[in-house]
Parts: structure tokens; sequence; C-alpha cells
């Protein structure tokens, strides 16, 4: 006698999944207990707050739980839905003015309302994503890709003391530590490079147990770096240093804006530290995986980096051209700030065009085969421009011409306007060196093998890249307007 078939039809099955609900149940109890410990400091009754967090975290549970596969893309989801509610919430209350209000309190809101920004990403995103992540994580899933610990201890570690030592050295020779800030006076400047050399070591043994496998290259990985170091700013001098002296918690913009150096000293630090983590794994995966013959490349490394060099100025000439009516019209063309140097508009155009093309041939090599459409490139691009806002015309270029660095928030506000003119220059070299990529791979891609190897390199479907461009972008371009 044959078995019986199930005659169930799908509208008797369950909507949702028992796992999908498991995962709300654990968002929304997470969720609750962070809205409380956000109402305990102050911005919120605990009902309201309680309310809150639990929605907060049953919808991320139903959402965005099966993409948060391990605790570091929990932590990234969480913290870019944090942000995303935060934006919504502003978003209401300044449509809930008057037209008149509405038109002059836009910004005033968002400062108003930066407390609460603070209050959301470290008492909802943090502890709601990285329970789910870790969640994510202990399930059964042979989908994933293989956590190594050794891989994820040696190269972060090594990472951490690499990158931490020569953060460490440079601040030393500026007398400026912008990891311990919030610490309060520490005396002595080898104390001081002691206990910032530390806190870096952790940063960077966490990040590669964290982000081991959502980093593909050298620039995904300064991306992460970017991103996980503007969260230890605020996770650490807004949060954390301040309950460890005793104080109460302070994060309103005037706090934050005392503390904006520190912020780009983060940001420097996680750049280095993206740079040195993705040399020390890519090494470890030549050595211990890619280390047979049917894993090795077609092509030698010196011709790809040639053709990545070539696109790359290519695209970084683009790029300028596209973005020097912006630089002209906000005056970086012609006015050096931060050095009192001024040019001439064709000197100045000049000069751009080719720090344009040096600055897109770091591009093609930093951040080639990242993208698998032009959507991404875009977004790829968006946050190159940024990295480069925050490390040229604010770090290196006062740097190489005055020999000085001036990280105040006056500074910065002063480079305000030219931040468009890099986020513009980014998305069009990131666009252009994508098609210039996709053009040369399509010619070539009759061969399987090859075949085979370029859709292994495409990032797949589901990491939370996503998240971090809403969260590096959000925070790296609203955080100087906001304490501007």
């Amino acid at each position: 006698m044959p078995a019986m078939k199930s005659t169930a039809s799908p509208t008797q099955q369950a909507l949702i999944p028992p796992r999908m609900w498991k995962n709300a149940a654990l968002g929304m109890v997470v969720g609750i207990c962070g809205g409380l410990a956000r109402a305990y400091a102050g911005h919120s009754s605990p009902f309201v707050s309680a309310l809150v967090g639990g929605g907060f975290g049953l919808v991320f549970g139903l959402m965005f739980a099966k993409r948060s596969r391990s605790a570091g893309a929990g932590l990234i989801w969480g913290l870019g839905s944090a942000l995303l509610l935060w934006f919504a919430v502003t978003a209401v209350n300044t449509l809930s003015q008057s037209n008149i209000e509405r038109s002059a309190g836009m910004l005033r809101e968002a400062r108003n309302q930066f407390p609460g920004l603070v209050a959301i990403l470290m008492c909802l995103g943090m502890p709601v994503g990285v329970a789910l992540g870790i969640r994510g994580a202990l399930s059964n899933d042979t989908t994933r890709i293989r956590f190594r610990w050794g891989r994820a201890i040696v190269a972060g570690g090594l990472a951490g003391v690499t990158s931490g030592s020569i953060f460490a050295y440079w601040t030393l020779m500026g007398g400026f530590f912008p990891l311990n800030a919030g610490l309060g006076t520490i005396t002595g400047h080898g104390a001081n490079a002691l206990l910032q050399f530390g806190i870096a070591l952790a940063i960077g043994m966490s990040f590669g147990v964290l982000f081991q496998s959502d980093v593909l290259g050298y620039g995904s990985c300064m991306g992460w770096g970017l991103g996980y170091a503007i969260f230890w700013w605020f996770l650490c001098p807004l949060t954390f240093f301040p309950l460890l002296r005793g104080m109460p918690l302070n994060w309103s913009v005037d706090s934050a804006g005392d503390l904006f150096g520190a912020l780009v000293g983060h940001i420097l630090y996680g750049l280095i530290l993206g740079i040195t983590y993705a040399t020390f794994d890519r090494v470890w995966v030549r050595l211990f995986i890619q280390s047979d013959p049917l894993n090795r490349e077609r092509e030698g490394p010196g011709f790809r980096t040639f053709r990545s060099l070539q696109w790359g100025a290519s695209a970084g000439l683009v790029g300028g051209i596209i973005s020097s009516p912006l630089m002209l019209a906000t005056g970086a063309l012609t006015f050096l700030s931060g050095t009192g140097i001024h040019l001439t508009i064709w000197t100045g155009l000049v000069i751009h065009l080719l720090v344009s093309m040096f600055i897109g041939m770091s591009y093609g090599l930093l951040f080639r085969n990242e993208a698998s459409n032009l959507i991404m490139a875009g977004a790829w691009g968006w946050l190159f421009g940024l990295i480069w806002w925050y490390a040229g015309p604010l770090t290196l270029l006062p740097l190489l011409l005055t020999g000085e660095i001036d990280w105040r928030l006056s500074a910065a506000s002063a480079l305000l306007p030219s931040l468009f003119g890099h986020l513009t220059y980014g998305a069009a070299t990131g666009s252009v060196f994508y098609l210039l990529e996709r053009r040369y791979l399509h010619r070539h891609m009759a061969d399987p093998r090859m075949a085979i190897r370029e859709q292994s390199r495409l990032r797949p479907v589901g990491t939370p890249a996503p998240a971090l461009w809403l969260l590096v972008m959000g925070l790296g371009v609203a955080i100087p307007i906001l304490l501007s």
C-alpha cells in the first residue's frame, strides 16, 4: 500500500516559520530590555521606551534575523536599522510642524534628537543585532561560510598589533590620543600611548572575530573598519568611558562636538586597521586555503594590478571632471582650506584632475571585484569619496603642506561644502570603474574556468553591505553637519 501523502494546502501551513517567531521573540525581549536601559539613560518614559524597543526587536527579528548570520553581521544590521528608525522619527517630528517651522527647523530638530540617536544605537541597535547575530551563528546553516577561529585570531591580532603600533607612534608624535578620549587626563605620553595601543589591539582582535566572513578585499575591509571605528566612538568616548569615570551620560550635541577630533582619529584608525587586516587575512588565505594549484589565479598578480591601475586612473579622471563644477562652486579648487593657499581656477582644475587620477588608481587597487552591479559600484564609490574627505583635506593635505593637522569641529565645518564634491567624485569613479571592469570580464567569460572564478568573486546576496553603506554614509555625513 503506497504511503499517504500530506494533503495540507499552502494556506494551511504557517505563514511564518517557527524559527522566525523564535527570532522575533528573542528580538522583542532584548529590545524591551534595551528600551528600559534607554529610559534609565533619561531619554523617554519606561513604558514608551519598552514599547519602542519591543517593536524594534520584533520587526528586526522578522526582517533581518535571517541575514544576521554572525555577531558582526547582526551588529551592522542592527546599527543600520536603528539609524533608519532615528531618521524616520526625526522626519515625523519635523513633518508635524508648520511649513515655516519645518523649513527653518529641520536641522535644529535633528540636532535636538542627537541624544536619541546615541540612545537608539547603543540601547537598541547594538544589543538586538548582536543577540540575533549570535543566534544565527549557532544555527545549523550549512550554506554559511565556514568560520575559522585561527584565521580570525591570528589575522585580527596581527592587524591590531600593527595598526595599533602605527597609530600609537603617529599620535605620540602629535601628543593627541583619540582612542583614549573620554577617559580624562592621564599623566605622561608613554602611559597614554600604551593605553591607546591596548584599545587598538582590542579593536583589531574583535574586528577579526566579528567580520571574517564579510570582508572580501582591501576596499570592503576599509569600509568595515570605518563603520566599526565609528561604532567604537559611540561606544567608548561617548558612553562607556564616562560611565567608567563615574560620570553621568551626556549625549548632547555639545558633548559630541568636543569629541569630534576623536571621531576623526577613530575613522583614520579604522582605515589603517582595515588595510592591515586585509593584508594579513589575504596572506592567511594564500597560505592555508588557496595554496593548491586548482585555486590559483590564471593571470599573474602584476597583470591584474596593472589593469586595475589603468581603469582606476580613467575612472578617477571621469570622476574628477564630473565633480569639478561642485568643487569650483564651493571654492575647493581655488582655496586649500587649512593651509591659506590660493590658486587660480586653471591651476586648481589641473591639480584637481591629476589628484583625481591618482586617487582613482587607489580605488582600482582597493575596490576591484567588490561590486557585482552598478548600484553596488556607486555605493562603494560613495563610501570611497567619504573616506577621502576625512583622509584628504581634513588630514593629509594640511599635514603635507603645513606639517600640522586640525581636527577641530570648526575646521571640518569649513570643509563641509567640499564633502558633496567628494561624494560625487566617489560615485562617478566607482561606476565608471565597474563599467570598465565588466567590459573586460564579459570578453573573457567564454572560458568556463574563468567564468566560475569570476562568479566566486562576486559578493553574495544577503551580506551586511547595504547596512554598512547606510551606517557609514548616514553617520559619516550627518555627524559633521549636526555637530557643526
